[in-house]
């Protein structure tokens, strides 16, 4: 069935980002984004929908992709996003060349479901997976960029790096790293250059439990053990399953207001009781769009440009080697606090 997709006309850069590409926009109720791509990364959502639909649980929701003709009077992205959204249709997907070296030049873009959507404060963190960072193709200079990065980093000892982080410290926090909302900013330097493998179970800490915001070791210990079992479960389809990802992410998403996710999760224990973010399915799918459970976290793979399921080459090792450390060190935080 086609997906209905919100009337607004106003597309505008996606504020939440805390890693990878410029370039990403998102409508005017934050409910979806727009993101410049290859043509591999939309082949890869398509083939995930058609024959691995336990993987694509754990990937952002896929709603298609838009591609612009450069000649088509000096259409925009912005311009040709808004025009579909005004229709309420994702037809094929549309993205000028950009310049910027954080802009990929591409005439394509995915259209995906905003997992920070729903959340009164979100706390985001992006974990950039694998020890090696480069696909068969990549040409000589940017494997040796990235084996340098991976040396350099925890993606050598841990499988895994912490591309950036966005943590709400409360109502009252200032200081140069917070931002207008109050959450404090960890740009891609923090996992280069402040996070080894020493203290790497500090910075998780520093994401999960927040007292500033209130939240306590009660509530921490619980955010942290839904975060280990879907890690688990990631952990489990990959290991069952024949892939090859490079540079793809684990993308942790959760209530940073203390106060709103301990009214979440309460909400969520009355019948039928769950921990689900406010979206799971029923037969009364209509009135629960009406008035949907509050979201309480979100686990989600992303960043699929060199991403391909490979039969015969068994399972993904080097993503894996991320996946399991970060559920070990998830289990220490679970047990320790």
């Amino acid at each position: 069935m086609a997906r209905t997709l919100p009337n607004h006309a106003d597309l505008i850069d996606y504020e939440h980002a805390v890693a990878g590409h410029d370039g990403i926009l998102r409508d005017a109720d934050g409910e979806l984004f727009i993101k410049p791509c290859t043509a591999a990364e939309i082949a890869f959502y398509e083939s995930s929908r058609a024959y691995h639909p336990e993987f694509v649980e754990h990937m952002p929701n896929f709603l298609g992709s838009l591609t612009l003709d450069q000649q088509q009077n000096g259409t925009t992205i912005e311009e040709a996003g808004a025009a579909l959204i005004a229709k309420h249709s994702i037809p094929e997907v549309v993205v000028p060349k950009r310049d910027n070296n954080r802009k990929i030049a591409t005439k394509q873009a995915i259209v995906l479901e905003n997992a920070a959507h729903g959340f009164v404060k979100p706390n985001i963190m992006d974990l950039k997976l694998g020890v090696r960072l480069w696909a068969d193709d990549a040409l000589q200079e940017k494997k040796a960029r990235f084996d340098k990065l991976s040396d350099e980093t925890t993606h050598k000892d841990l499988g895994f790096r912490i591309a950036g982080m966005r943590v709400y410290q409360g109502p009252n926090a200032v200081g140069k790293d917070i931002d207008a909302g109050g959450h404090k900013i960890y740009d891609r330097d923090y996992g280069r250059l402040t996070i080894h493998k020493d203290n790497v179970q500090e910075a998780f800490r520093d994401f999960i439990f927040i007292k500033s915001a209130g939240i306590d070791e009660e509530l921490g210990k619980l955010v942290t053990q839904a975060f280990l079992a879907d890690v688990s479960r990631i952990q489990e389809i990959l290991e069952a399953q024949e892939s090859r990802m490079f540079s793809s992410s684990l993308l942790f998403v959760f209530e940073g207001d203390g106060a709103a996710l301990r009214s979440a999760m309460e909400e969520a224990s009355k019948p039928p009781a769950t921990l689900a973010n406010g979206d799971a399915n029923s037969e009364e799918d209509d009135d629960e769009d009406e008035n949907p459970r509050p979201k309480i976290y979100d686990v989600k793979i992303i960043d699929f440009a060199h991403a391909d399921w490979t039969p015969g080459e068994g399972p993904d090792e080097n993503s894996l080697k991320g996946v399991r450390s970060v559920v070990n060190i998830l289990q220490e935080l679970s047990e320790s606090g």
